[in-house]
């Protein structure tokens, strides 16, 4: 009976997180925007700071009328913003809050199983693509093919370095061997694995499958209302995701100051801080060419994720 609720206890913690923490992402993004680039709108609803700007979105969202286009694939079509959501609420699943057990569910394979179905969500990209039955949304979801395929590989050989330090592909054993001059050795890996994350949930600067100057707004072009919400739900829920395995891999998690009891709270805070990050930078650098793109990963990040690996591979060796 304990485990059960246990287990139960632990369900509505994650869900409340997922259903929480991606719309105050979406909110923070309103606002530093607003600060940064002085945008009004955002700071006008509900009077005091804009507060009431999240509560009109989904107001606006909820009254648009939700159209299939009659040469769509409607099942797919209709399917696809669940593909593109979901995975991030399963992979929150394994990522520790804390220490003392403080995670919905430990998996001893955590990193790959949160690599894997972070994966799985960009499918929801080119399920919305290709049957969208719009030839601006096909040429999004194959840009987004093409963008998934060049930066997954430098992605997992930033975190395979981390793995590789720690001896083990579990997050909470990683979290368990970190040490604090890990950060400066994994600094690059670190910086690969972030910026791979980014270009993975097509943000910007590496937002050309959605390049509303180009193909409108790519394979999201032909969806409205709560569907197109779910789409920028899941890009939040990415954000958070992302920034949390970050902190978790390269920034020592819950470690710091008073963990036993303040865990969580490095965490939360670090994780936050990157997601803060990932706006400062949608609004300080313009959009890449998708060549310049693609030569980026092949020709940036993964050199600088097997330079890491290597090293990772020499320091073991020397320490050991």
């Amino acid at each position: 009976m304990n485990s059960t609720l246990d287990a139960l206890v632990r369900c509505i913690a994650v869900l409340l997180v997922f259903l929480v923490f991606p719309l105050v992402i979406g909110q923070t993004e309103h606002k530093v925007m607003a600060h940064m680039q002085g945008r009004l709108g955002p700071m006008y609803a509900g009077g005091f700071h804009g507060w009431a700007q999240l509560v009109a979105d989904g107001v606006k969202f909820a009254q648009k009328e939700d159209v299939v286009p009659a040469g769509a694939d409607r099942r797919i079509f209709q399917l696809a913003p669940a593909v593109a959501l979901l995975p991030y609420l399963l992979a929150l699943v394994a990522i520790p809050l804390g220490p003392n057990d403080l995670v919905g569910q430990g998996v001893d394979a955590g990193l790959f199983f949160v690599l894997a179905v972070m994966g799985v969500g960009v499918l929801g990209s080119l399920m919305a693509g290709w049957a969208s039955a719009n030839k601006f949304s096909l040429l999004g979801g194959i840009r987004t093919a093409a963008q998934l395929m060049a930066y997954e590989l430098p992605m997992l050989l930033a975190a395979a370095s981390v793995a590789m330090a720690a001896g083990t592909v579990s997050l909470t054993g990683i979290l368990g061997a970190f040490h604090w001059w890990w950060v400066p050795w994994q600094i690059v890996g670190g910086f690969v694995f972030f910026v791979s994350g980014l270009a993975e949930l097509q943000r910007p600067p590496f937002d050309m499958p959605v390049a509303d100057s180009e193909i409108i707004f790519g394979a999201y072009t032909e969806y409205t209302g709560l569907r197109f919400a779910l789409f920028l739900l899941s890009e939040y829920a990415g954000i958070l995701v992302v920034s949390a395995l970050t902190a978790v891999l390269f920034l020592g998690g819950w470690h710091g100051p008073m963990a036993d009891s303040l865990g969580w709270l490095w965490m939360l805070l670090k994780t936050f801080a990157l997601a803060f990050l990932v706006i400062w930078i949608r609004v300080t650098y313009p959009r890449l060419r998708e060549d310049q793109l693609m030569r980026f990963a092949w020709t940036v990040l993964i050199p600088l994720s097997l330079a890491q690996l290597a090293l990772t591979g020499i320091v073991k060796v020397v320490i050991s």
